[in-house]
């Protein structure tokens, strides 16, 4: 049976259509019901080109035990980040934040004001390495929201507190200089990031940095330009 999400108009969330989770599009209704259920948000935000998206619903929200998990102990809500880049980029703030990287899909659990209160990006559905499973992070979600809610509490409020901060501050024109050192300073950074024996920039899970690419590609053709 297809779910909430087979009357969005949203081909990527449509894609999710005939998934066991009970999601819900981004809304009213799914923050009412986690307030009257007194239940954390989990939030899924993709796009239909992602791979990692695709990969994380084929082997989780394509399960039926994991399903069962979501729609017992959470409200489930999935993002087009192309339909409300405004949501993804709050939330994507919130990931950097507590991981110091990006990328998608994004796996946040909100309490039901919205406020995060832990937020990553893909988990494989079991323990793989150093890396925990969605399973285990959804058990221990679970166990916290239900066993130390002035923690769960404590982290939203850390993470509202710093969102403020990110999205809020502004640079003064006057500190800052565009110019050739910059730009060779940003290159120099991104050069000491990157994985010579493996490519790609960073540990695993090695998400694409499009804007650091673009970037790169940019500075690339600047410098062969004539």
């Amino acid at each position: 049976m297809a779910n909430r999400l087979a009357k969005e108009s949203s081909p990527y969330l449509s894609q999710h259509q005939n998934n066991p989770v009970d999601w819900y599009p981004w809304g009213e209704e799914a923050f009412a019901r986690a307030k009257s259920e007194d239940k954390p948000i989990f939030l899924s935000i993709g796009y239909s080109s992602c791979h990692w998206c695709h990969v994380m619903e084929h082997e989780s929200f394509q399960s039926e035990e994991i399903a069962a998990i979501l729609n017992d102990s959470f409200v489930s809500v999935k993002v087009d980040r192309e339909e409300r880049p405004d949501v993804d980029e709050a939330y994507m703030t919130a990931v950097q934040i507590g991981s110091g990287r990006g990328g998608w899909p994004i796996s946040a659990f909100l309490t039901p004001d919205g406020d995060p209160f832990f937020a990553g990006t893909y988990f494989p559905p079991e323990n793989r390495g150093d890396h925990p499973g969605f399973k285990t992070v959804l058990d221990q979600i679970q166990q916290v929201w239900t066993a130390d809610r002035p923690k769960v509490q404590g982290f939203a409020d850390d993470y509202a507190h710093a969102l403020r901060q990110s999205l809020t501050q502004s640079l003064d024109a006057a500190d800052v200089v565009l110019g050739a050192d910059l730009l060779d300073a940003c290159v120099h950074a991104h050069s000491l990031d990157f994985d010579e024996e493996s490519g790609g920039f960073g540990p695993a899970p090695k998400f694409p940095p499009h804007s650091a690419i673009e970037f790169l590609l940019n500075y690339a053709l600047i410098e062969e330009a004539p």
